[in-house]
């Protein structure tokens, strides 16, 4: 589904500013794998979501996606078929619009048809708006016509969740999307994102900081590193690791102990 060929991407070339962020980055994804990611603050996960989503192209290297070159595609292209959510709730939802005008955006943004995004949503598409808001079980089907800014932090990002799968996505990118909500919260908007994962049968790639969710989430765990992937555990090997393990497995394959606070933490 996703292969990533020799990616790299430099800021500021040639500055004192000059920072390498992505280094000759490989990864090929199959259909379904649900692969989580683990690392310290710039080591480069969230640079390669952007990679991956258009934000930036890459310096060398290619990107395809569903057998499709998208190296050089424009990002807004690029998002009828990428789901992206962000850890601030703030992102990803247009505040002063109501929770009907924002899922009929990512519907229509995500449509195949080349008019789609001029189309007006009907009747029928807004019953099924309100059939997918009561799933999260928040009574926002009841709120349809209020701003999403009124809602709070977990109820913006189950609805930004919501947003990016209406559609289903060839690939599903979550950075650290729970990691601003309240513990509570975070485990509804998690349980939430696991159910929708599994019964659509979706791509994904998610970037976490608590070291459990690295190996219990989805099958596969990457750990980075200075723009590098360095660890990738699947299979029967990964479901015998102990957090302890990775944490060796890291030091090993770094050079260096991994040093973020919020992941050791996490144990």
């Amino acid at each position: 589904m996703l292969k990533i060929q020799n990616i790299s991407k430099t800021f500021n070339p040639g500055t004192v500013n000059e920072k390498k962020a992505l280094n000759q980055v490989s990864l090929e994804l199959a259909a379904g794998d649900f692969a989580t990611i683990v690392g310290s603050n710039g080591a480069g996960k969230s640079t390669l979501f952007n990679a991956i989503t258009g934000a930036f192209f890459v310096d060398e290297g290619q990107i395809l996606l569903d057998g499709e070159d998208i190296t050089f595609r424009k990002e807004h292209i690029r998002s009828k078929v990428i789901g992206h959510l962000f850890q601030d709730p703030l992102k990803g939802t247009a505040p002063h619009m109501t929770i009907e005008e924002n899922m009929a955006l990512a519907y229509l943004r995500a449509s195949t048809a080349s008019h789609a995004f001029f189309s007006r949503i009907n009747a029928k598409e807004k019953q099924k708006f309100r059939e997918q808001l009561s799933l999260l079980n928040m009574g926002l089907e009841d709120r349809m016509k209020q701003p999403v800014g009124l809602l709070s932090g977990g109820q913006r990002q189950a609805l930004t969740l919501l947003m990016a799968t209406m559609v289903t996505p060839k690939i599903l990118l979550l950075d650290e999307h729970t990691a601003a909500l309240d513990p509570a919260t975070a485990e509804k908007v998690l349980e939430l994102t696991k159910s929708i994962i599994a019964e659509r049968q979706i791509t994904c790639l998610m970037v976490t900081h608590n070291m459990h969710q690295a190996l219990e989430l989805g099958n596969r765990t990457l750990m980075m590193d200075a723009g590098s992937i360095v660890f990738d555990v699947q299979g029967e090997e990964r479901s015998k690791l102990t957090i302890d393990d990775l944490l060796q497995q890291f030091q090993i394959c770094a050079g260096k102990r991994l040093d973020n606070d919020r992941i050791l933490l996490s144990k």
